[in-house]
């Protein structure tokens, strides 16, 4: 009755499979319950198909089950094989669900493959994990080479880093592989990193990186070392300053014609504009000889109604002028001819 039961189960659920009605949660239960009887090829069979019927985002938890059981069921007896479940595993994986399949493929070459095939495994994972992710790979991959190879085998994977990541974690991986090479006795290479690494530290708002030069410095530069790190900081801060000025955002102010009294530019570009306006001026005066001289022309009147104002005082001041009477002789015969007229004039 048992087997009989076990049967129908088995049977019902093949059928839900070649009805092609099953979920992801059917084929999940129906291989669990397959390896609790021991059918466990039976049950990788199920995965086989379950991971055949569905896509991504929805097969996504049948591969990290297939392949977290398979690798215990078998380890390395059956390398090649999973290599091959998790090649296919990678092949279509949208980018943001690759971290954990490249985690379970690295960790089979580690304990049942190669190290270098792990180390090369770690390599694509930096590569093809979502951005948000690309940072923590790395960290990974580095810890995994230094465990396994030490730690001048995570040079190449530090300037790669550097070279991929944002700023933000550029800068961060810096510090750290300047940090090893101070520690290694490569003062010369931690000086070149450093370098390297300045462009992505703005001295305004990553105080820790320049500290952390300063002290190097300090420790291991001297006078000329530590000028060429101070002039350095101030190219990345010009740098930096130049580029947010250029970045700043509009403001909704309403414009306005006079110039701020604080903008030593404006003020020096209104008192141009006043001279050259002043010298424009004198010019056009100077090119026009026949423009009359209105002001000239009034110092004349002023000058005339100050002649008839005196005249006028003359006029006034006739009581004042002394009268002389004037010899006859002086006339001569001319006296006797308008006497003897007065005489007849008067007779008649």
């Amino acid at each position: 009755a048992v087997v009989s039961t076990q049967s129908t189960g088995k049977n019902v659920y093949y059928k839900i499979l070649d009805l092609k009605i099953a979920s992801p949660q059917i084929i999940l239960n129906f291989s669990e319950i397959l390896e609790e009887k021991n059918y466990f090829e039976e049950s990788f069979k199920v995965y086989e198909r379950g991971v055949a019927m569905f896509k991504w985002p929805l097969v996504f938890e049948l591969w990290t089950t297939y392949l977290t059981k398979f690798v215990k069921r078998y380890g390395g007896d059956k390398l090649e094989r999973a290599r091959d479940l998790f090649e296919q595993a990678l092949d279509k994986c949208p980018e943001k669900f690759t971290k954990p399949l490249f985690l379970l493929y690295a960790k089979l070459e580690e304990e049942h493959g190669l190290k270098r095939h792990a180390m090369a495994v770690y390599n694509r994972a930096t590569e093809l994990v979502a951005k948000e992710d690309k940072a923590e790979m790395f960290e990974i991959y580095i810890n995994r080479a230094t465990a396994c190879f030490g730690v001048t085998h995570t040079r190449q994977i530090y300037e790669q880093a550097m070279d991929v990541l944002p700023d933000r974690d550029a800068r961060s991986f810096g510090q750290r592989f300047a940090e090893l090479e101070t520690k290694l006795g490569e003062i010369d290479r931690a000086r070149t990193i450093y370098i390297h690494t300045s462009q992505f530290a703005d001295p305004r708002n990553c105080n820790e990186f320049w500290k952390l030069w300063q002290g190097f410095e300090v420790s291991h530069g001297n006078e000329d070392t530590f000028r060429e790190m101070l002039r350095i900081k101030r190219s990345v801060r010009d740098k930096y300053s130049t580029q947010s000025s250029f970045n700043v955002p509009p403001t909704d102010a309403a414009p306005t014609t006079e110039p701020v009294a604080d903008n030593p530019m404006a003020q020096l570009q209104k008192e141009v504009n006043f001279v050259r306006a002043n010298s424009q001026k004198q010019e056009s005066q100077a090119d026009n000889p026949d423009e009359i001289d209105l002001d000239g022309g009034d110092d004349e009147d002023d000058d005339d109604d100050e002649e008839d104002a005196g005249n006028d005082d003359d006029s006034g001041d006739d009581d004042g002028i002394v009268k002389q009477v004037i010899p006859d002789e002086v006339f001569g015969k001319l006296a006797e001819k308008v006497a003897e007229q007065e005489d007849t004039t008067i007779g008649s």
